[in-house]
């Protein structure tokens, strides 16, 4: 059962790059950081990235069904990558509004674009069912299915991931100049 009709969910997909340059916005007008906060929002950010590059090690889009590396212990390593990284910037600006912000997005945005995943996937592998039973959604799991699925650069590459180190770096680098020129 579908928890976002069909229509919403599609036109929701649809926005969450016109989203993204909107918080992209916000992040840059309302952040107000210092050093220490910078520090304390760079390791959840790091771990994010991390996280996201390890999931994109182990995903073949649309050809075989994910189920090791952090697919082991989470269905969807990748979206609770970029919630730990967007954590991480909002801690170091130091801004409830943008933690307020950057939470709606994810709820009203990104929970129906994994619901559309989710019901692709399922009509894609067979195996989806079973394994959603094993392994959680964004909560991961303490006892990791069992996987023989190794960590392959070459996806990393095909699925871009870089693309998230490069938005990082941007992100912090911002925050570090606007500390630096205050």
């Amino acid at each position: 059962m579908s928890v976002f009709p069909k229509p919403y969910a599609d036109s929701v997909a649809k926005l969450r790059v016109v989203c993204g340059f909107a918080l992209v916005a916000a992040f840059a007008w309302f952040a107000h950081p210092d050093s220490r906060s910078i520090i304390f929002g760079l390791p959840v950010s790091v771990a994010g990235l991390l996280l996201r590059g390890w999931a994109a090690g182990h995903l073949a889009k649309n050809m075989t069904l994910a189920e090791g590396g952090p697919y082991a212990y989470v269905r969807n390593p990748l979206y609770l990558g970029t919630l730990l990284v967007a954590a991480g910037l909002v801690i170091a600006t130091r801004r409830w509004l943008l933690a307020a912000l950057f939470s709606a997005v994810f709820v009203l945005i990104y929970l129906p674009v994994i619901e559309l995943e989710q019901q692709h996937l399922s009509k894609l592998f067979p195996d989806y069912a079973e394994y959603s039973k094993r392994v959680r959604s964004l909560w991961p799991t303490l006892r990791p299915a069992k996987s023989r699925a190794v960590f392959q650069w070459k996806l990393y590459l095909r699925n871009q991931e870089y693309q998230a180190l490069l938005g990082l770096l941007a992100g912090e680098i911002f925050l570090i100049a606007k500390v630096l020129l205050s």
